[in-house]
């Protein structure tokens, strides 16, 4: 076994690693040739490189033998990766048959282990996975889409990508794919701010698409506090407003819009920040979280009132309605066209949500950020916490 030192690390076998372990000749000339990348998107081999080929059965222990015959000499090549870039779900070969599918190891109960296909055989998986960072950074067979911006491009994106999935897997495209397919290209939703002068230009009318007419809620000028003097905030709060009753926020109606120091005037104990008269509360998150804006620049923060603490939330209004709009359009999504989160991958969900917002607001997700509200609202919604709200 051999590791490149190169930019990405690329771990080959020999034959004398593959054995009588890898028989699918396609395989074996792929592990033995070009080889596994030791990381690529969301996809780890750096246990293929540390440890070598072993079975689930080696890796599990599994000393009472209750692992399927199915699962029990699938080989353990690597794993999903989450946000923070740790191992969720195994990555496991098949070495009869070259498929590579994903476990969840039970150590206590392994007779509960399933496997769930990612791919018909490596090669195919090294081809989802790069198609799917050409993708995130608009180069390769996907760099035509640079600098174009909208849901028509978002779902162009989307179908051309789904046809390098479907090509592979016989139109069965699992649901690692699905979602990869589904979710990365909206990034490509909304462009850069040209008109606006917010982060963002938002497509005319996305938000009441999304949401329903008479679900926006926009204000007028009375509505706002006299230290609401960003001028590009006020006109994106008149003209294009915010929905009044989003996943996990509600955006205060009751105008006009009061500062934070305003809003907790009947308790003088409150403890604020120094310039709590500049700060004005758009709404409420979830467990006494305050949403507010600076009126001076437009930044959008997180008041944390248990905490007395304020954190970084989004850039400002622009990105805030994307964000929004991004949380209740992937909930639509799985809805109505079912791309399999019931199985799973949820860390992966969560971590792809993430990529997607860091890709039009940085603000909050970069990872020196001490913690960023929205970013545990994509793990909770991935997992299945939110499904009440």
């Amino acid at each position: 076994m051999s590791t490149s030192a190169t930019a990405t690390a690329v771990i080959t076998l020999t034959d004398d690693d593959l054995e009588r372990l890898v028989t699918h000749a396609s395989t074996r000339r792929w592990l033995t040739g070009p080889g596994l990348p030791s990381g690529i998107g969301l996809l780890s081999f750096e246990e293929l490189g540390r440890e070598g080929l072993r079975t689930v059965e080696d890796a599990t222990g599994d000393p009472e033998g209750r692992l399927s015959l199915d699962l029990r000499d699938q080989l353990v090549i690597g794993g999903l990766l989450d946000i923070e870039g740790q191992e969720t779900e195994p990555v496991l070969l098949d070495g009869a048959t070259g498929e590579v599918s994903t476990t969840d190891f039970w150590y206590d109960r392994p007779e509960l282990m399933e496997r769930r296909p990612l791919a018909p055989s490596l090669e195919k998986l090294v081809c989802f996975a790069t198609a799917t960072e050409e993708l995130a950074e608009l180069r390769g067979q996907f760099a035509s889409y640079a600098g174009r911006f909208g849901p028509q491009v978002a779902a162009e994106a989307t179908r051309q990508l789904l046809a390098v999935f479907e090509e592979g897997t016989d139109g069965e495209v699992p649901p690692f794919w699905r979602m990869a397919a589904l979710i990365r290209p909206l990034s490509l939703t909304a462009g850069p701010g040209t008109t606006s002068g917010l982060a963002l230009d938002l497509p005319a009318r996305l938000l009441d698409q999304e949401f329903g007419q008479g679900e926006i809620w926009r204000f007028e000028d009375v509505d706002f506090p006299a230290t609401l003097t960003h001028e590009p905030t006020r006109r994106f709060l008149r003209d294009t407003g915010l929905p009044e009753n989003a996943l996990l926020f509600q955006l205060d109606t009751d105008v006009p819009l009061p500062t934070l120091a305003e809003h907790h005037a009947d308790n003088p104990n409150a403890e604020l920040p120094a310039d709590a008269a500049y700060l004005i509360r758009l709404g409420h998150l979830l467990e006494d979280n305050s949403l507010v804006l600076d009126g001076r620049t437009g930044a959008v923060l997180h008041w944390s009132e248990p905490e007395a603490r304020l954190y970084p939330l989004n850039t400002d209004v622009s990105t805030l309605a994307y964000t929004l709009w991004l949380l209740h359009h992937e909930r639509s999504l799985d809805k109505a066209l079912d791309f399999g989160l019931s199985q799973g991958p949820y860390a992966q969900l969560a971590a792809t949500m993430t990529q997607v917002l860091s890709t039009v607001d940085p603000t909050g997700t970069t990872s020196d950020a001490y913690w960023h509200y929205w970013t545990e609202v994509f793990q909770d919604e991935a997992n299945g916490a939110l499904d009440a709200a």
